[in-house]
């Protein structure tokens, strides 16, 4: 059985999608996968041993000059690749406008959640088969019972398994040769950013234990950032934007990860490298990581949400001390 996945972004979107088919393998020998994604996180979907094609969208970019889409031939390209194949089945797993607007241009039915599930509720029109998903559930559970509904097995409830094979990624150059933690800083809203003074401080504190302190960065806005941070201690990598690949090998070989509430934070926990993440905005429940080695630090929360400088260097450097204390 050959299925096709729609699930453009974002980067921890990705992952929570992969335990819905390393379920699907376990139950139907022979199943493959290919996988329309943006261009931005393309490396992901092919982690998984199952995914055998990406579709590449680059909507981002079309957004900005369709014209320019259009003539140059992108665009009829994507449509093309699209439809190029047969497929058993064809599901969206993401429910937005976007994706559901992929399901429209692909010739033939497309599976996905019903209205009330939906992510963006018109997203429903393009499926011709829907199915209902409690909202209430984590991500990660939404997709692994929408992927049983829809290829007819019970629901699993062990826990997600991302099966992803990190001996597989080349150890880069930019990798520490001494023992390290990464400091995930960055995250897409800035009501996701904790202080930078804040950073600072644990870097100082880490570095005085004998760590590399390794500050990743997926924009030049970022690195800047990255940069602020690892002044003034000298055992801090500001690292400048490279591949997801070169990235999951360093998280993998890191003793511990302290992350904002972003995509890198779902990586720790696809690598099962020990790691908190905090989280202000977020709920945890629906959206938070899930795997081994994984905790949540959140800010004391109000109708109006938490502050992420509410939550001290002091309360974030006593949960996180133990990761390294116990390696």
């Amino acid at each position: 059985m050959r299925v096709l996945i729609i699930k453009l972004s974002s980067m921890g979107d990705l992952m929570h999608a992969l335990p819905a088919l390393t379920d699907a393998v376990k139950h139907i020998p022979g199943i493959s996968f290919d996988w329309v994604v943006d261009e931005n996180f393309a490396e992901v979907p092919k982690w998984h041993p199952a995914v055998d094609n990406l579709i590449v969208s680059a909507h981002r970019r079309w957004k900005k000059n369709l014209t320019a889409a259009w003539t140059n031939g992108e665009f009829r390209g994507f449509y093309k690749q699209l439809n190029h194949r047969d497929y058993d089945l064809v599901i969206d797993l993401q429910s937005n406008l976007k994706s559901a607007l992929v399901s429209m241009l692909r010739r033939g039915p497309v599976s996905g959640y019903d209205r009330p599930s939906c992510r963006e509720k018109p997203a429903y029109l393009s499926y011709k088969h829907q199915y209902p998903i409690s909202v209430s559930q984590h991500a990660i559970t939404r997709q692994r019972e929408l992927f049983a509904e829809i290829l007819g097995y019970e629901q699993p409830t062990t826990a997600p398994d991302y099966n992803v094979n990190f001996a597989q990624f080349a150890s880069p150059d930019l990798k520490p040769e001494n023992k390290y933690v990464v400091f995930v800083h960055n995250a897409s809203w800035e009501s996701k950013l904790w202080p930078i003074e804040y950073w600072q401080t644990v870097s100082q504190r880490a570095a005085e234990l004998g760590y590399t302190v390794v500050l990743p960065s997926g924009s030049d806005k970022e690195f800047k950032r990255a940069q602020q941070i690892a002044e003034g201690c000298s055992a801090a990598i500001a690292l400048a934007k490279t591949s997801l690949n070169d990235i999951a090998a360093i998280i993998f070989g890191a003793t511990a990860m302290l992350c904002s509430d972003t995509g890198l934070a779902h990586l720790a926990a696809v690598a099962a490298t020990p790691a908190i993440t905090l989280y202000a905005v977020t709920d945890t429940n629906l959206i938070g990581t899930v795997g081994s080695n994984q905790q949540h630090l959140v800010a004391a929360q109000d109708i109006d949400n938490g502050s992420m400088a509410d939550i001290s260097v002091d309360r974030v450097w006593e949960e996180f001390l133990p990761l390294l204390t116990e390696q």
